[in-house]
Order: structure tokens, then C-alpha cells, then sequence
């Protein structure tokens, strides 16, 4: 929801990059997203003359009237109602999140985005294309605990699914406002609830005169049968037996835990209401390109490291053709210590030369279409470049999980180096078709996709499932691999032959055998999990005294 179908004019724009080069400072051609949210402003703090616009002796606005110029023009008051709900979900956050997480986050989940919504629906905001993308990926993110047992997809994917209910609320199409906006929640649930004190300071309760006899009536009735209730407990025990089942059994060791799930249901849902009656401008904030620089000093170091990426991509290229022996007999290393080796590295490459970019494109020359083209030049050649580096990364990586096996961490570094291409992909599109105003968001939803697929695959079950396959395949397993797995892997591991099968599947036996969450607490594949091993019990070792896992042995390979 971006904010109120009143429209008004839109932010005046800058006005440098002329012919269009795809500079991501220059002019927005498209409206505001926020000009529908501006209202009238008496003083004209957003118009044409704002007062961080002018002049200041240290040649530009302080960062408090930049931040000022984020606010938004209007929030709409919080109301009891909104107050009511909020704590609401605290409680519905208590109860239910206190035994794990499952399906219960997508329950708590759903009560927040009502009371945003609401809050939202009442200020006169409409709902926007991107904010359904954005709510709907929310939504995908918080449904991976309800699926999967696994504790770190599942944390992985609430924590995305909290910075994009934010963005959906905020709206936002540059890097300010679309990065900025994904973390905004967390101070806004601060001074969220500044928004309600004042709103509620010196507000009459609706309802006070029927409502305020009720409870002092219920203080007065509980005080009561507390205190007759015990003498009479300790007069007679068949009346205490009867009181004792009566009476609501209350865990205080549950206490603490329980308020502080309280107190975050509550605090979350103030924030995200407090987004919804009125977000920050972020993409308001301007940032400022760098000094440019000269254009030797500037060059000079992209063509080496352009140069330095064309030799890898060659040695690579020879690789792939049929040299590989050659270059390994050279370096003195086995395929397998090869591949490991270099992997770690090359991801570091990658990371660094998206930095690089980043640096270059702040402080690149721009001024004459020269300039601008030499750039587009030079940094789309590195993104072609480092491409290479992604395919020899993952090239190494897959050799080795073929000769290993697949573990947590490979499979997690796999999906983060090909999300690393992909965004290597978007920055050549946008520098071939020299528009950078839907770079973004395109960046950060490939990203959350990446998050969601990766979460809503089941990792453990694809670690699980490919590790049988090599067994089924090669006749080679190392157990380790898999016995630290959750609940998620049962269906693949239950496919291996004896001894294998219940050595893998004795740990996730245990940890099943300790867990009595109920079912709101816990992923489906729990309760798949639990029917696979209650009609294929384990099996012990055919010698007394000796397990499954030392009866089928553990293949002795590095792990990482």
C-alpha cells in the first residue's frame, strides 16, 4: 500500500543526465509512487522551495533535513480499536508461539497484516501492484516453518518476510527507499507506540461508565473466592480435590517467556499500524553521487582487473576444453582438493567485484557521453567477466558434491552463488538498456525468491535425497552428512539399506521421540516423519553391544 488515491503533485526532480544515460541520480520519468499520499502543506515544506533545498554554508543539507524531508505529509491518529487488536496479537503470539514455530507464524503472521491493513485501509491508502508482490512473497516466506522442520530455513525466511511486509507498506523504487524500507519495522515498533500514547492521552474510554463497575465487580469476585476458596480448601479435602480440578493450572515458569512473546506480538503489530496510518518517504532521501574522478585514475584500475578476470576466464576455458590435467599436473593438486580450494575464493571474487562495481558506478566520470559510455563499457565487461567466475565457482562446487556428497553449508552456498549470478545478470541488462529505475526491486525480489525457493525445496530434504542418490548410485555414503539432519530428511533416508538406514535415522529418532509440540508448533513433515518410522521401526546391529552406525561403519571424509 503506497498511500491515499487523493493525488498531488509529485516531488520536484533533478535535472542532471539530460540524454537519458540510465544514471541511477538521474530524473524519475515516471510519477512519484508517493504523490498520491501528499496532501496540502500550508508552509510549502514540499514544494518547489523546500528548506533543505536551500543553500547552507557547508554546501549542502544537514542529515537531520534530509531525514526530515522523508516524513511522510500526513499519518492517520491510532484509535482504541487499533490498540485492541494489537494486543490481541501479542496474545494470539503468546499462545501459540511458545511450543515452536510451524504453522502458528503464518496464524500470527495473517492477524499482523489485518491490523496493518486495517490501519492502512482507514488512512485512504490503496493497494498497489507491487504491494500485493511484495505481501503475497511475505506471505510465502512465513508458510516455510509450516512446511519444513528445519530450524534455519525457517529463520532465514521470517526474518525476509518481516522486511518485506515492511517495504509492501512502505512502498519505494530507488536504493534508498527499497533498502531502507525492509528494516524500517524495527524502529517502527518503537515509536509506534509514541503514536498510540499520544492518541490515547486524555481520551475518554468509550463505554467507561458500563465497563469500569464490570471490572472493579470481577476484582472483587476473584479476591473473594481466593480467599474463602484456600480456608475452605484447608478445611475439607474433598472440597480442595474439587477446587483443584476447577481451578486453571498456571506454569510460572512459562510466565517469562510468555510475556515476552507478548510483548513482541504486540510491539510488531503497533509498527507495521504505524506504517500503514502514514510511511517514511525513503526514496526522498537523496543520495548523492560521488565526486567524479579523473578518468585515467578511474580507468586505469578497472582495465587491470578486467585483464586479470580475462586470464582466469582463459585458464577456465582450458579447463572445460580438455587441459585439466595439464593444469592440475602443474599445480600439483587431485581434482577434489582442486575444486575445494578454490571455491571459498572465487565466492569472495564474487562479493568483492559487486563492491567494485558499486565503488566505480559512485565515482565514475559522467559528465560527457564519453565518459558515460566508457563506463558502461568497463563495468558491464567486469559483470560479463565475473559470470565466468560464477560458472567455475559453482563448476567446483558441483564436482565436488558429486564426489562427496551434499551437506547443509554446500548447498546453502550453492543457491547464494547463483543468486549472485543473477544479479550479475541484472546489472548487464540494466547497463544494455541504460534504464536503472526498476533495478531495485528487481534485485531485492530476486533475492527474496531465492530465499523462498530455497526454503519452501526443503534444504535438508534435498541434502537427504541426494546423498541417497549417490548411494544408490556409487555405493558410497558418508553418514555423517545426513545423521544431523531434521524430521525433513526421513523419506529419502528411509530408501538405504540396513545397517545405513537406522544409523542415519537414529539421532532424528531421538529428537522426534523429545518433541511434544503440538501441531500448530511443528512443520507437516514432522507428523510424515513420524508415520515413516512407526511402520519401518530401526533396527540395532546384529552383534550385542554394538550399534547400527558402528555395524555399517562412517565413511572418513572432510567435511565443510
Amino acid at each position: 500500500m503506497t498511500g491515499p488515491s487523493t493525488p498531488a503533485p509529485a516531488d520536484p526532480q533533478p535535472t542532471s543526465d539530460p540524454r537519458g544515460s540510465g544514471d541511477p541520480y538521474a530524473p524519475y520519468a515516471s510519477a512519484d509512487p508517493y504523490a498520491p499520499y501528499a496532501s496540502a502543506d500550508p508552509h510549502g515544506s514540499h514544494g518547489p522551495h523546500r528548506p533543505y533545498d536551500r543553500p547552507q554554508a557547508s554546501g549542502g543539507p544537514t542529515l537531520a533535513a534530509r531525514l526530515h524531508g522523508t516524513d511522510p505529509d500526513r499519518r492517520a491518529a491510532a484509535t482504541p480499536r487499533v490498540l485492541l487488536f494489537a494486543l490481541l496479537t501479542g496474545l494470539l503470539a503468546a499462545w501459540l508461539l511458545y511450543d515452536g514455530v510451524g504453522a502458528n507464524l503464518l496464524i500470527c503472521g495473517a492477524a499482523t497484516a489485518a491490523v496493518a491493513g486495517a490501519v492502512a485501509h482507514a488512512a485512504g491508502r490503496r493497494i498497489r501492484p507491487w504491494t500485493a508482490v511484495w505481501s503475497l512473497l511475505a506471505l510465502a516466506l512465513l508458510a516455510v516453518p509450516a512446511c519444513w522442520d528445519a530450524g534455519w530455513p525457517g529463520l532465514l525466511a521470517s526474518g525476509c518476510a518481516l522486511g518485506l511486509a515492511s517495504l509492501a507498506l512502505h512502498g519505494g523504487r530507488r536504493w534508498s527507499g527499497v533498502l531502507l524500507a525492509l528494516p524500517a519495522v524495527l524502529w517502527q515498533s518503537v515509536s509506534g507506540v509514541g503514536w498510540v500514547w499520544d492518541a490515547m492521552e486524555g481520551r475518554a474510554l468509550p463505554g467507561r461508565g458500563r465497563i469500569v463497575p464490570v471490572l472493579k465487580a470481577l476484582a472483587v469476585a476473584v479476591a473473594l473466592l481466593v480467599v474463602f476458596g484456600l480456608l475452605f480448601a484447608s478445611a475439607d479435602p474433598a472440597m480442595a480435590d474439587l477446587l483443584t480440578e476447577l481451578s486453571p493450572t498456571v506454569d510460572v515458569r512459562q510466565l517469562p517467556l510468555r510475556g515476552l512473546l507478548f510483548a513482541i506480538g504486540t510491539l510488531t503489530a503497533l509498527g507495521f499500524a504505524h506504517i500503514g496510518a502514514g510511511p517514511r518517504r525513503w526514496d526522498r532521501l537523496a543520495v548523492r553521487p560521488g565526486r567524479e574522478r579523473r578518468r585515467l585514475e578511474w580507468a586505469l584500475p578497472l582495465v587491470a582487473l578486467n585483464l586479470m578476470f580475462g586470464a582466469f576466464a582463459v585458464i577456465q576455458a582450458v579447463v572445460v576444453l580438455g587441459g585439466a590435467d595439464a593444469v592440475l599436473s602443474s599445480t600439483g593438486m587431485s581434482r577434489s582438493a582442486y575444486a575445494r580450494q578454490g571455491f571459498w575464493q572465487l565466492s569472495v571474487i564474487t562479493v568483492l567485484t559487486l563492491v567494485v562495481v558499486a565503488v566505480a558506478k559512485r565515482w565514475a566520470p559522467r559528465t560527457t557521453p564519453a565518459d558515460r559510455r566508457l563506463a558502461r563499457i568497463l563495468l558491464g565487461l567486469l559483470c560479463l567477466l565475473a559470470l565466468a567466475v560464477v560458472a567455475s565457482a559453482l563448476g567446483r562446487m558441483w564436482f565436488y558434491v558429486d564426489a562427496s556428497g551434499l551437506t547443509r553449508l554446500r548447498l546453502w552456498v550453492l543457491v547464494v552463488e547463483i543468486w549472485l549470478g543473477v544479479v550479475f545478470l541484472l546489472l548487464i541488462t540494466a547497463g544494455l538498456t541504460r534504464r536503472t529505475g526498476w533495478l531495485p526491486r528487481a534485485v531485492v525480489l530476486s533475492g527474496m525468491l531465492t530465499v523462498a525457493v530455497y526454503g519452501l525445496m526443503g534444504p535438508d530434504a534435498i541434502v537427504a535425497e541426494q546423498n541417497v542418490a549417490r548411494y544408490e548410485r556409487s555405493q558410497q555414503i558418508d553418514l555423517r552428512n545426513v545423521r544431523e539432519l531434521s524430521a525433513d530428511a526421513v523419506p529419502a533416508l528411509d530408501r538405504l539399506p540396513e545397517p545405513q538406514r537406522s544409523c542415519s535415522l537414529q539421532l532424528i529418532r531421538v529428537d522426534l521421540d523429545r518433541d511434544v509440540r503440538p501441531w500448530y508448533a511443528a512443520g507437516s513433515s514432522v507428523l510424515r516423519a513420524r508415520g515413516v518410522l512407526a511402520d519401518h521401526p530401526l533396527v540395532e546391529g546384529p552383534v550385542r553391544g554394538r550399534g547400527a552406525c558402528e555395524w555399517a561403519g562412517l565413511v572418513s571424509e572432510d567435511r565443510w
